[in-house]
C-alpha cells in the first residue's frame, strides 16, 4: 500500500487514563438494550422496509423481549412519522416498552417530533448533533461554543415543548461524532445539556458515546466512556449509553469494553445491520454474555425464526458465518473437532452434567433452536470417523465397533470427495447401508437351521451366483458353525473373525443388528453389518456380507 502517510490519527486519548475497567474479565449484568433497527438499520437498506415489514419488525423485537426500540426520524419521513402513528393508534406498544425517536436541534423538525408522539404513553426523544473536529471545521465551520449552543437550544426547546404539549417523555443527547471529538470538550456540552435537562433518579436522562464512525481500537474508546463515565454530572441520574458502528470490525469489542468502563445502555442491531459496515450486532454481544453464564434478558432461544423474519423483511443476508446465528458456525467438518464433540457429549452424558464444556462449541446450539443431527456434525471429505460414527449412532441407532468406524468413515468420505458435496445425515446412513448392510451378492443366505449335539452343527442354504448351495459344518457356536461351513463349503479363506451387537434404537426396537469382521491372509479387514428380527439372523447375514465384502474386493466388483 503505498498512501498510508495521508492518514492522520482523527481520535483523541483520554490523557493520564485510569483503565480501571481493564482490571475486570467479564460483564456481569446485561446493560438496557435499545433495538435502532427501525431507524439506523432501516436507512441502511437498499429498499426500505414498508409499512407492514416494519410492524413485523417491531413485533418481533418486542417478542425478543427489547424494551426499547427506536421507530424513526418521525420528522424526517412520512413514511416514518405514519410507521409512529400507525403504532400508537392500533396501541401496538406495549405498557412495559418504550419508544425511541431521533430529532435534530431545529424546532420545527422537536415541534413535529413531539406531534407525531401524541398519545404515546412511554418515549425517548433523542437529540443529537455532530460535535467532532472534522464536522466542526469542514462541515459546520463553527466554535466550540456554537456548537454547544445548537446542542443547548435543543435541550430548552424540548422542554419548552414538553410543558405546551403536557408531555413527560425522557430525554438522550448524542454528541455525534463522540470519536472524533476531543474528550474535554464531549464532555463540556453533554453537561451543558443536562444543566437544562437536570434529571432525576426518577426521570433520567441518557447521554450516548456514538461510535459514528470507527477511528481507533476498542481500549481507546474505552478510556473515553470511561474518562466520560467520571465527571459527567448527575451520574447517578443518567444513563450512559454506546452507540457503535463497525468501521474497523471491533464494534462488539468497543461495546464489551464500554460497558467495563462504566456504561449502563447499549444501541445496536440485530445481526449489525447499519450504515456502512453497520452496527454493533446486538445477537453476538447479547449470546456473548450468555456464554458466560449471564442472562442477556434477550430471547434468542428461535434463531432460526428469528434469522427468516430478518431476512424477508430486510432482503438482508445472515452471513453463513455470523456468530451464533450463521448457518454453519455451529457445524464442524473436520474430523478431528467432529471426534472431540462426539466424545465431549458423550461425557456429559456419561456425568449427567448440567454444565456446557462441550469443546468447540461455545454454546448448546439447541439454546438457539439449532439441531445436533442437522446443524453440528456435517459431514463431507474432510470428515472423520467420529463424526461419522456419531451421526450414525445419534439419527438412526448404529453403535459401530470403534475399528469398523475408520472402514465406514474412508467409505463415506469417498462418496462425499468424488461429488465434491456435503452428505445428509440420510445419505450418510445410504452409503452405509449400501456397502454394509445384509449385502447378498455373490453370496445370498435364503435357509438355515441347527443340530445340537456335542458341538453345534449349521446346515445352510445360500445362492452362489444364483445357484442354489447346501453347506454344512460344526462349531462351538451357531456363528461359529455358519463360519465354517463357508470355509470349507465355499472354500472361503479367512480368520480372526470379531463379532458384535445390540438391538436397533431407532425405528424398529426388536431388530437387532451385528457387526462381523473377518481377516484375509494379507491382515485386511473386512466388515459387514447384518438387520434382523432374529439376532441369529443377523449375525449370518453381517458374516456373509463381510464375505461378500472379501470377495468384491478381490474380484475388483
Amino acid at each position: 500500500m503505498k498512501n498510508t502517510g495521508k492518514y492522520v490519527k482523527q481520535y483523541f486519548p483520554v490523557e493520564e487514563s485510569k483503565m480501571r475497567w481493564a482490571e475486570k474479565d467479564s460483564i456481569t449484568k446485561a446493560p438496557k438494550w435499545c433495538s435502532v433497527d427501525l431507524r439506523d438499520g432501516n436507512q441502511s437498506l437498499i429498499v426500505p422496509m414498508d409499512l407492514e415489514e416494519k410492524l413485523d419488525f417491531f413485533r418481533l423485537l418486542v417478542k425478543i423481549g427489547f424494551k426499547e426500540i427506536e421507530v424513526g426520524f418521525p420528522a424526517a419521513s412520512e413514511t416514518e412519522y405514519t410507521f409512529l402513528r400507525t403504532l400508537i393508534e392500533q396501541d401496538m406498544i406495549p405498557d412495559d416498552v418504550t419508544v425511541q425517536v431521533l430529532t435534530q436541534s431545529r424546532e420545527h423538525i422537536i415541534r413535529k417530533t413531539f406531534e407525531a408522539l401524541k398519545g404515546c404513553k412511554n418515549a425517548i426523544v433523542h437529540l443529537y448533533n455532530s460535535t467532532s473536529l472534522a464536522q466542526r471545521e469542514q462541515v459546520f465551520r463553527k466554535s466550540k461554543q456554537e456548537i454547544i449552543d445548537i446542542a443547548v437550544s435543543g435541550a430548552e426547546l424540548f422542554e419548552k415543548i414538553a410543558k405546551e404539549t403536557g408531555t413527560d417523555y425522557r430525554y438522550e443527547y448524542s454528541p455525534e461524532s463522540f470519536t472524533g471529538t476531543e474528550p474535554e470538550f464531549a464532555l463540556e456540552i453533554c453537561n451543558a445539556v443536562l444543566d437544562v435537562w437536570k434529571p432525576t433518579k426518577e426521570k433520567k436522562a441518557i447521554i450516548n458515546l456514538p461510535v459514528t464512525v470507527e477511528l481507533s481500537m476498542p481500549h481507546v474508546y474505552a478510556n473515553q466512556v470511561e474518562y466520560m463515565c467520571d465527571n459527567l454530572k448527575y451520574r447517578d441520574c443518567i444513563e450512559v449509553s454506546l452507540h457503535p458502528h463497525n468501521d474497523r470490525g471491533c464494534a462488539v469489542a468497543d461495546s464489551e469494553m464500554g460497558l467495563l468502563a462504566g456504561a449502563d445502555r447499549i444501541e445496536g442491531t440485530l445481526f449489525g445491520n447499519g450504515e456502512r459496515t453497520g452496527n454493533v450486532d446486538i445477537v453476538t454481544l447479547a449470546l456473548n454474555m450468555y456464554s458466560q453464564g449471564v442472562d442477556p434478558e434477550l430471547d434468542f432461544s428461535n434463531m432460526p425464526e428469528i434469522t427468516e423474519l430478518y431476512e424477508r423483511v430486510t432482503r438482508m443476508k445472515v452471513y453463513d458465518r455470523s456468530p451464533y446465528s450463521g448457518k454453519l458456525v455451529f457445524a464442524a467438518f473436520s474430523g478431528s473437532h467432529q471426534d472431540a464433540i462426539a466424545k465431549g457429549m458423550k461425557y456429559r452424558t456419561e456425568k449427567g452434567s448440567e454444565l456446557w464444556t462441550v469443546p468447540y462449541l461455545p454454546i448448546d446450539p439447541t439454546d438457539v433452536g439449532r439441531e445436533y443431527e442437522t446443524d453440528v456434525i456435517r459431514i463431507n471429505s474432510q470428515s472423520g470417523k467420529g463424526g461419522i460414527g456419531y451421526l450414525l449412532e445419534n439419527n438412526f441407532g448404529y453403535i459401530l465397533p470403534a475399528k469398523m468406524r475408520e472402514d465406514v468413515g474412508y467409505a463415506v468420505k469417498s462418496v462425499s470427495d468424488h461429488a465434491h458435496a456435503e452428505l445428509t445425515p440420510a445419505q450418510v446412513a445410504e452409503v452405509f447401508e449400501k456397502n454394509y448392510v445384509n449385502l447378498c451378492l455373490p453370496i445370498k443366505l435364503t435357509d438355515y437351521h441347527f443340530f445340537r449335539g456335542e458341538e453345534i452343527k449349521a446346515f445352510v442354504t445360500l445362492e452362489v451366483n444364483g445357484q442354489t448351495k447346501e453347506i454344512s459344518a460344526k462349531g462351538n457356536g451357531r456363528l461359529d458353525a455358519v463360519s465354517n461351513a463357508i470355509k470349507e463349503g465355499l472354500g472361503v479363506r479367512y480368520n480372526d473373525l470379531t463379532y458384535e451387537e445390540h438391538a436397533l434404537s431407532r425405528g424398529s426396537a426388536s431388530k437387532a443388528v451385528t457387526y462381523v469382521s473377518i481377516t484375509d491372509e494379507t491382515g485386511k479387514k473386512y466388515w459387514g453389518a447384518g438387520i434382523h428380527d432374529d439376532i441369529i439372523a443377523s449375525s449370518i447375514n453381517a458374516l456373509i456380507s463381510a464375505v461378500n465384502r472379501k470377495l468384491s474386493a478381490e474380484s475388483g466388483k
